[in-house]
């Protein structure tokens, strides 16, 4: 369920879209924000370019297998937790994955709240360099409590408005496209409404804050200006 856990950011890989369409989705129905990438390559981009609290990793991969991302991370001093997936679960596999890089194993198939409670244990163990706490001007949050202020008053905010507000605290002073919203924080901007899936958007966080004018300097919505 949406907010039963602090906002976290977690990279999907896997090749196989079922698959990887079944994570994503379990993933943001239980309150993280989910990445996916289809090969090794893309995993590395990714990873390389945002922070992550956790990397799920499968093992059989096209382009640059799992084994070979973790190694590479690794060797690079990536502390993000690792927990691989596949279905070569011979202790030998388990082995070279965990030799790789990875922090823990899981055989495919696999039951959906085993993933969830080996996943939360990955992050509370942490290792991951994701900074805990963001400021803006009169805003201050705190990641890990899920907590915002303005101006030291608590806000009182959706689990999907703290992720938009979140997404533009990482990026201040940034054009922010609605497509990119959409992929990153599941949120649809409607130009001349602005509300994202169940009424939460744009809009309701403008109004929630203080001073509405902070959301603009947060970062600017190139599309929404310019089909308002």
């Amino acid at each position: 369920m949406l907010g039963r856990v602090p906002f976290m950011r977690v990279l999907v890989v896997e090749d196989d879209r079922k698959v990887a369409g079944f994570i994503q989705m379990g993933l943001r129905e239980e309150g993280y924000a989910v990445d996916v990438a289809r090969d090794g390559e893309e995993a590395t981009t990714l990873a390389h370019v945002n922070e992550y609290d956790a990397i799920l990793l499968d093992i059989m991969l096209p382009r640059k297998n799992g084994l070979q991302v973790a190694a590479e991370l690794r060797r690079e001093g990536r502390k993000t937790p690792i927990l691989m997936l596949t279905a070569r679960d011979t202790t030998e596999d388990v082995v070279r994955g965990l030799d790789a890089g990875a922090d823990d194993y899981l055989a495919k198939p696999f039951r959906f709240d085993e993933l969830l409670a080996r996943l939360r244990a990955l992050i509370r163990r942490g290792g991951s360099t994701r900074l805990e706490r963001l400021t803006y001007s009169t805003l201050e949050m705190n990641r890990m409590k899920h907590q915002a202020r303005a101006s030291g008053k608590v806000l009182d905010l959706t689990p999907r408005e703290f992720q938009l507000l979140e997404h533009f605290m990482l990026h201040p002073e940034e054009v922010v496209r609605r497509t990119e919203l959409l992929e990153k924080v599941g949120v649809v901007v409607t130009p001349g409404i602005g509300y994202g899936k169940n009424g939460e958007g744009y809009v309701r966080l403008s109004l929630t804050l203080p001073d509405a004018g902070v959301v603009k300097g947060l970062s600017r919505l190139a599309e929404w200006h310019a089909k308002k």
